[in-house]
């Protein structure tokens, strides 16, 4: 059976970048990761169940790659605790959190056990079995077609199979290092 995480190198493009280019200096990671708290993100509970067990995490890591099909990129550290279920089942759900979704956000950030996470929140599953936040703003339920490794992470390349729209028009975003709620304003 093929494995559906299984890396593959891409083949260099005609206008790839160089790897390295020595005559620009290096960035500091301390440098970059205060850089990237001001590129606001979205902030998910990424879940998956599987032969390998129910597991989940908290992830800002998420973006849209194309409708057609319709496809999601996630990013996993491959030296995260959950990274051999996500690996093995090779399906998972984007839960979008919405507003009032920070302490679920947190359980799934830390070290907490997984069945104390998954007692936090309701749970439903659709076409893959991951688990889909039921409050959620908005859930994707995907079967992983490829991954590539970039650095510490593996990039998840998700093929959304279907979907869940929740009720209120509000997201919880993670800008700065802190949460922000956003909503929609009523319309008058």
């Amino acid at each position: 059976m093929l494995n559906a995480m299984a890396s593959h190198p891409a083949a260099p493009s005609p206008n790839a970048m160089p790897a390295e280019c020595p005559e620009l200096p290096g960035l500091h990671k301390a440098d970059y990761r205060n850089a990237m708290a001001r590129l606001g993100a979205a902030v998910n509970i990424i879940t998956t169940d599987g032969p390998a067990g129910r597991a989940g995490f908290t992830a800002s890591a998420v973006c849209s790659v194309t409708d057609e099909p319709p496809t999601l990129l996630v990013c996993l550290n491959r030296s995260a605790s959950v990274y051999p279920a996500f690996k093995a089942n090779g399906v998972l759900c984007v839960n979008v959190l919405a507003a009032g979704h920070q302490s679920l956000s947190a359980l799934f950030g830390g070290k907490t056990p997984m069945d104390e996470r998954f007692a936090a929140g309701q749970w439903t599953r659709k076409t893959t079995g991951s688990p889909m936040l039921d409050d959620a703003a908005v859930s994707f339920d995907c079967r992983v077609m490829h991954a590539t490794s970039a650095g510490t992470h593996d990039v998840l390349f998700c093929e959304a199979v279907s979907i869940a729209i929740g009720g209120a028009a509000q997201g919880l975003i993670y800008f700065d290092r802190r949460y922000h709620e956003i909503a929609v304003p009523p319309q008058h």
